[in-house]
């Protein structure tokens, strides 16, 4: 017996009827006690619309806040030279801490054109359209003596958060593009004051200076 039982072990076939027949005896079976539910808190556990009294808490407050120091999945801050224009000591970076390229500027100039240029003029010089009807207080131009020595962080920040009556446009503009913004007022600043060793030479040809 021993024997016949060790051959029909050693037949696949026999191993998986065997098993079937022992699960499919398992199921189907009626009982009066109650299922088998391991974790039955899942099903009727308590919960609470928003802004509703929680008494579980001290502060009485469903809605939990944030454990400190939480940070929204793509919204770490950790180069504070370019989301926010300062250094590791809270001053103004001196130079944009973005590679200058032609793509830069001219992203710049297009964001410039919509956002600034309406104050501060195409030209930089502070008379935009907006301040011919006499709103505010008029902007000094770009090519201030201040402004030109001015650090690149500080106009970022002005451009993230304002002055004065100018409002900030951080919820508007990228943080990139406010940077690209910034290297455009910077090429608008040279502008007005470049001299003829600032031109190409295949450009400079072709030029008709004068005095």
């Amino acid at each position: 017996m021993i024997m016949g039982i060790q051959n029909f072990m050693h037949r696949p076939c026999s191993i998986a009827l065997l098993c079937g027949l022992v699960l499919v005896g398992c199921r189907g079976r009626h009982t009066a006690k109650p299922p088998i539910h391991p974790n039955p808190n899942m099903d009727a556990m308590e919960r609470f619309e928003a802004q509703e009294e929680n008494t579980f808490f001290a502060d009485g407050r469903a809605m939990r806040a944030s454990v400190p120091g939480t940070v929204a999945r793509g919204f770490l801050r950790s180069d504070t030279r370019f989301f926010s224009g300062v250094d590791s000591t809270g001053a103004y970076v001196s130079v944009m801490p973005v590679p200058q390229t032609r793509a830069l500027f001219l992203r710049g100039q297009e964001r410039y054109d919509i956002y600034c240029a309406v104050c501060h003029g195409q030209a930089g010089d502070g008379q935009g359209i907006v301040m011919a009807g006499g709103y505010g207080f008029a902007p000094i131009g770009y090519h201030d003596d201040r402004l030109r020595a001015i650090e690149d962080g500080y106009l970022f920040d002005v451009v993230s958060r304002g002055v004065r009556t100018m409002p900030g446009y951080a919820q508007q503009i990228p943080v990139a593009d406010r940077w690209a913004i910034v290297a455009y007022v910077r090429a608008l600043q040279r502008s007005q004051h470049a001299s003829a060793a600032d031109v190409p030479a295949d450009i400079l040809s072709e030029l008709r200076l004068t005095p």
